[in-house]
């Protein structure tokens, strides 16, 4: 009876801090602050966590492996079915996009300020390369394998820039402003999940695509308009 207490309590912690560092950012918000949401003495925050960095750290790792192992799970079905060609580009966009944005659709008051402290992360200077890449790059990594599988032929730098585009729409979604709901007047709306999965992965897919054709092939075209244009002077 006792365990199941200690880890409820534990949880109400988690909670808190997960809204509050999401709303105001991790030297915005003090343990007091957390400890007065999470309904808890502060003394318990230091029994189970050994500092603010320790309970920030135990926030992005609790929903994190989750996240994780759907995506892995996506794409090792999606190599399963493809044992003889490799899936294409918008089925991998999907495999790395769908199961985030399903969940947060389906269980929006469950995942919404953990995604919306992703995208804060993502964008920070003082946190975004060390804990994305601690806790996502080997899961990112593994994707970009398959997306090089899918575009052999592609420029490295443009792979990884496609991914970095891909990465800033993807946590712009997450944070959910509100600015595409002014923009568009109220026909699209930032909460709406279902919409975005339903555009994002072939928008994605088509820029890779766009990005990563070989250079050889475009160099022919350039050589074309260039001598179109000496006889044109003539």
């Amino acid at each position: 009876m006792a365990k199941a207490k200690k880890k409820s309590s534990r949880d109400r912690i988690l909670d808190a801090a997960e809204k509050l560092f999401a709303q105001h950012g991790f030297d915005g918000v003090t343990m007091r602050q957390i400890m007065r949401a999470a309904g808890a003495d502060v003394a318990l925050a230091y029994y189970h966590f050994k500092s603010k960095r320790d309970l920030f750290d135990a926030v992005m790792l609790r929903r994190v492996e989750l996240l994780n192992e759907i995506r892995l799970e996506a794409l090792e079905d999606l190599e399963r079915r493809h044992k003889d060609n490799p899936p294409t580009v918008e089925e991998i966009i999907s495999a790395f996009v769908n199961p985030l944005l399903e969940l947060l659709a389906r269980e929006q008051g469950k995942w919404r300020h953990y995604y919306a402290l992703i995208a804060q992360i993502n964008n920070s200077t003082e946190f975004g390369g060390e804990l994305m890449t601690r806790y996502f790059d080997p899961l990112v990594k593994r994707f970009i394998g398959a997306l090089r599988r899918a575009l052999p032929e592609c420029d490295e730098r443009d792979l990884f820039w496609s991914y970095h585009f891909l990465s800033g729409a993807l946590t712009l979604t997450f944070a959910e402003t509100g600015r595409i709901d002014n923009l568009s007047g109220g026909i699209c709306r930032s909460d709406d999940m279902d919409a975005a999965n339903a555009r994002m992965p072939a928008f994605i897919a088509a820029g890779f695509k766009a990005l990563c054709v070989p250079r050889k092939q475009s160099a022919p075209k350039r050589a074309k308009r260039k001598t179109v244009s000496r006889r044109a002077r003539k």
